[in-house]
């Protein structure tokens, strides 16, 4: 009985064993069909890295259902992603700053060429009235690139998010009254008269200094495109959501097809007249690149405001500079 029972549980102890080494064969060719799973994962996620790395332009990786690896191909698939679109923005900037320089280029060379071709007249001129009108001339074309310069030193200031800005409770009237005052003599000398109808209560939360340049060069486009004996008119306003100035001119308005691209830097549109050349054009127009208004929406924007432009009812161009209200 005894011999019996010990050789019951010999065979018991065998077959746990064989249950014991099944179960490990099986867990082990478990883990190795795992381990092989994700090699070959890793392998693949590691090739397809690589032809990231080499400039290939597929930014997707292959998919993994579920573990770790399906984690880090996700998060990696994300990254890639991004710096995809990175690198488009940054391809569309160095386009966009190409065909800037280019624009700056021209616009430079014009008034430069224009320098170059009247000296030889003023050396050679014999009469005082000739001679003095043609270097008031040559100090105006000079004045213009002076002009042409420091705007786009501020535009560039705008779009690398350097311009300081002084955020504030700010007065329509004291901004309205610091654009319009310098412009107060040329627009006697041109017989355009500005008007003012502000609300000295009407504020905004902006900054006094951009906005009143904002203001003054949109004042400034009016009065060129206001013929003598116009008015340009500067008005405020306000409702629940935002504080607007209204600047608009009795000239002949704004030609439809320019008015999705009157914001645009250097675009002059028909404001050039037939057979009229750049460098008279510049010498008609002061400040007359076509970057004024760009320069305008640049520094409201800045402020979290917006400029529309768009013609009024009666005639004549009509501009809206707008400041959203906090709301509490």
């Amino acid at each position: 009985m005894a011999l019996m029972t010990a050789g019951a549980h010999h065979a018991s102890g065998a077959g746990a064993g064989a249950w014991c080494a099944a179960a490990g064969a099986v867990a082990l060719a478990f883990f190795l069909g795992v381990s092989w799973a994700r090699h070959r994962q890793i392998r693949r996620l590691t090739a397809e890295i690589d032809e990231v790395l080499h400039g290939g332009r597929s930014v997707g990786f292959s998919s993994c259902r579920e573990g770790d690896v399906a984690i880090l191909t996700n998060e990696l698939g994300k990254m890639v992603a991004r710096l995809a679109r990175a690198g488009e923005q940054l391809a569309h900037e160095k386009s966009a700053l190409a065909d800037a320089l280019a624009d700056v280029s021209h616009q430079i060379r014009t008034p430069l060429t224009a320098v170059g071709l009247m000296l030889p007249g003023i050396e050679a001129a014999d009469d005082p009235v000739r001679r003095k009108r043609a270097v008031c001339e040559l100090e105006a074309l000079l004045d213009r690139v002076a002009w042409l310069v420091t705007t786009l030193l501020k535009i560039a200031k705008v779009d690398a998010g350097a311009m300081p800005l002084n955020m504030r409770t700010v007065t329509v009237a004291s901004v309205a009254r610091r654009a319009v005052e310098p412009l107060a003599m040329t627009a006697d000398l041109h017989d355009v008269a500005l008007v003012m109808d502000v609300d000295e209560s009407a504020v905004f939360e902006g900054d006094a200094r951009w906005t009143a340049e904002a203001i003054e060069n949109i004042v400034k486009n009016c009065m060129e495109h206001t013929p003598a004996g116009g008015t340009v008119s500067v008005r405020v306003r306000e409702d629940a959501l935002a504080t607007s100035i209204v600047v608009s001119d009795t000239g002949p308005g704004i030609a439809p097809e320019d008015l999705p691209h009157l914001f645009e830097r250097f675009y002059r549109g028909r404001g050039q007249g037939a057979g009229e050349t750049a460098e008279e054009a510049a010498l008609r127009a002061p400040g007359g690149f076509g970057i004024g208004l760009a320069l305008a929406q640049a520094l409201v924007s800045a402020q979290g405001g917006t400029l529309r432009a768009a013609n009024g009812e009666q005639g004549g161009a009509r501009f809206t500079v707008s400041f959203p209200k906090l709301v509490v």
